[in-house]
């Protein structure tokens, strides 16, 4: 009779046999369920990010306002409870800019384009009008004119290399190329470098491909320009610390300007035809092979000169709204403590792969959970899912909603899931706070790969790498910053596909995505399977799934490449190898007592003094992250926490671990005076502290 009334599939039987056994499907089934075929579709995703990138939507704009609009609606009809918060803060926008070359002084100066073409039976032509003119956000607005010196990716050891060869870049306009670095960074460094101006340009060995470009292949056209912003900071730089509400203390434009996170000489971005143009015009020495272009560029020389460059840049700031989209899917058993998912809206262009792709995703994500909803899955602990706005400016719309709620989140949240660009191309990526590594691969191996139905994503992705398959998250890089660096939550980021050509561009549209990117949608599905998954089992899992034996031999192997760094100076490291020890015996200590709760005979999570324990154990796993921070800061920089992740000082997007050590050390070299290495010292010191305090909290101990 039993089987005679479940013969019809293979989730039938499974349904059945969970309703057997339990009052209720374990939470397992509905896991299960999310990932299985009925609960997803490509079209779905597909039209999401149809409708989101129907326009250009550069944060503060109407047309962003549109899209917010419509994440909330899409939202509350999946009976989500949503809201918008608001914030109130500084944007800036281009009113003018120019960008001549003068190659001799007998010849007129050359008006180099800024536009970007429309390209033959471009289906957003008709609105390519409202595309936001190339600019940096943030840019100094002002007018220099020079020679150009053309000084590669624009990096310290850039400018390292042009003082050996004599090469003054004081006074002249410098030529960077995009890569490798921040573009905020490029910029930094050329103002310490001493120069008046920077140009950077798009160039075709990076991004441009082999003779075809865009629509024809995924590459650049020729006067394609990557945008973007110049701040290197987080949050709206006019109010540090504390949250853009209507009518908040702001501090002036000259305070802003001293805090060292906005450029003080203009910039302006380019195409790689552009870059042609200028790096023609510049004689000099040969650049180095590694500086040079690709096949079809010209001989890249670095100059003086003799082509004079003339950039005027003039911007506005205004205080625009922005909008976070906010949803909440509340826990019954612990509805004080929140899973977070976050993804941003706001796209320099159209955003078909930056950001709408995670876009599309979240909302995805948040119609199979109102399915699961149906079928009388009900999670743990809430889950919230984030909208950001903002995020292309300097990550404002995250970091204003965490400095408004810093309290409440510091005490509440489980875990911060961040997707930002989901989908770029093949190849899944994730980044994240160790103890979420096991984590993290464990949900790989239950998701099928969307480029090879054979396998797993775990199975791709452990074949396509030689290296770590997690990466960290101390680069700047996306709207998890504010929550691992500043409050210390775990977190995690997750993508298919890295870089790619028409990043920042008016190329990056749903044309793109769907010749080049993702043309069957499967990777989204993908991206939404594994992003949902893994919200699912730090939502419902009883234990949280947390691995700190993971932590403590991250920070070894980063205190042992520290090593070669102090070597011959009198420096001990015995402080962070010491903390680090007690760190991973109490990781196992308690991993150890996880496992024998789970194996206890007998067991059962509905008696009280079981549910105030394993209260108890989480809320240790929950809070050892925190005690990595500190809150003096990072040194010259209050409002990075952490003392084991923060972006590098001299690349946003770069990071090493212990970045206050890495920081002091690379002044040291630099200065080589006893205080200076003594400045290393404290900061050793620092970091070993915190990682004591890590410890003590994940065993739940008072010395």
């Amino acid at each position: 009779m039993f089987g005679a009334a479940i013969v019809s599939s293979s989730l039938a039987i499974a349904t059945s046999i969970c309703f057997l056994f339990f009052s209720t499907p374990h939470k397992s089934f509905y896991h299960s369920l999310f990932l299985s075929s009925t609960f997803s579709t490509n079209e779905s995703i597909s039209n999401h990010l149809y409708t989101l990138t129907k326009r250009p939507h550069i944060a503060g704009s109407a047309a962003n306002a549109e899209a917010a609009a419509y994440v909330l609606s899409t939202l509350e009809s999946y009976d989500i409870r949503s809201h918008v918060r608001p914030y109130y803060t500084a944007l800036t926008y281009p009113v003018r800019r120019s960008l001549t070359l003068a190659t001799t002084v007998r010849d007129p100066p050359i008006e180099l384009r800024l536009e970007q073409e429309i390209y033959e039976d471009d289906p957003y032509a008709d609105v390519a009008d409202q595309v936001t003119p190339t600019f940096h956000a943030f840019a100094k607005s002002g007018t220099a004119v020079g020679l150009a010196v053309y000084v590669n990716y624009g990096r310290v050891e850039d400018y390292s290399v042009l003082r050996e060869m004599g090469v003054n870049v004081s006074g002249r306009v410098a030529l960077a190329r995009y890569g490798k670095i921040y573009r905020g960074d490029i910029v930094q460094n050329g103002y310490a470098a001493g120069a008046i101006g920077v140009v950077i340009f798009t160039d075709r060995k990076d991004y441009g491909g082999d003779g075809k470009w865009f629509p024809d292949e995924k590459w650049m056209p020729p006067s394609g320009v990557q945008v973007g912003s110049v701040y290197s900071g987080a949050g709206d730089p006019t109010t540090p610390g504390w949250a853009s509400t209507e009518e908040c203390e702001r501090i002036t434009d000259e305070e802003v300007e001293k805090s060292g996170d906005v450029p003080l000489i203009p910039s302006l971005p380019v195409s790689w035809e552009s870059g042609d143009v200028v790096m023609r015009s510049i004689g000099g020495m040969v650049a180095n092979e590694d500086w040079q272009g690709g096949e079809g560029a010209p001989v890249y020389r670095v100059g003086p000169g003799p082509g004079v460059l003339n950039l005027t840049y003039e911007g506005k700031q205004v205080i625009s709204t922005i909008e976070n989209v906010i949803g909440i899917i509340e826990g019954v058993e612990e509805p004080d403590r929140y899973v977070i998912l976050g993804n941003h809206r706001d796209a320099w262009t159209f955003g078909a792969a930056d950001p709408n792709s995670g876009t599309a995703c979240l909302l995805e994500v948040a119609e199979r959970l109102q399915k699961l909803q149906k079928k009388g899955w009900k999670p743990r602990r809430t889950i919230i899912l984030c909208n950001w706005d903002a995020e292309e400016y300097g990550l404002i719309g995250s970091t204003e909603w965490v400095e408004e709620n810093r309290q409440m989140l510091a005490s509440r949240v489980v875990a911060y899931l961040n997707v930002d660009v989901a989908v770029s191309g093949a190849g899944f990526e994730a980044s994240a706070t160790p103890q979420l590594d096991e984590l993290i691969i464990q949900a790989a191996t239950q998701v099928q790969d969307p480029d090879n139905s054979s396998q797993t994503i775990y199975d791709s992705w452990i074949s396509s790498t030689n290296s770590s398959l997690v990466g960290r998250l101390g680069g700047g890089g996306s709207d998890y910053a504010a929550f691992v660096q500043h409050i210390g939550v775990p977190s995690a980021d997750l993508a298919f596909g890295g870089g790619y050509p028409v990043y920042h561009s008016m190329y990056d549209d749903f044309t793109w995505m769907k010749k080049f990117g993702d043309p069957l949608f499967q990777r989204h599905t993908a991206v939404a399977s594994l992003w949902g998954l893994v919200a699912l089992k730090l939502a419902d899992e009883e234990i949280l799934p947390f691995n700190y034996l993971f932590y403590a031999l991250e920070l070894q192997k980063s205190v042992e490449d520290l090593q070669g760094d102090v070597s011959g100076r009198d420096i001990k490291l015995a402080p962070l190898f010491k903390s680090i020890e007690e760190l991973k015996k109490a990781a196992i200590e308690i991993n150890d007592k996880k496992k024998s709760l789970k194996g206890r005979k007998g067991w059962t999570w509905t008696r009280k003094d079981n549910q105030n324990l394993v209260r108890e154990l989480n809320d240790r796993l929950m809070m050892t992250e925190r005690a990595f921070t500190d809150g003096e800061g990072l040194p010259g920089r209050l409002w990075y926490k952490h003392l084991i992740y923060a972006p590098s000082k001299y690349n946003d997007y770069g990071s090493k671990s212990f970045p206050g050590i890495d920081d002091t050390i690379e002044k040291a070299k630099s200065l080589n005076t006893a205080d200076s290495w003594h400045s290393v010292q404290h900061q050793i010191w620092r970091v070993a502290r915190a990682i004591t305090q890590a410890s003590l909290c994940l065993r739940g101990e008072l010395k």
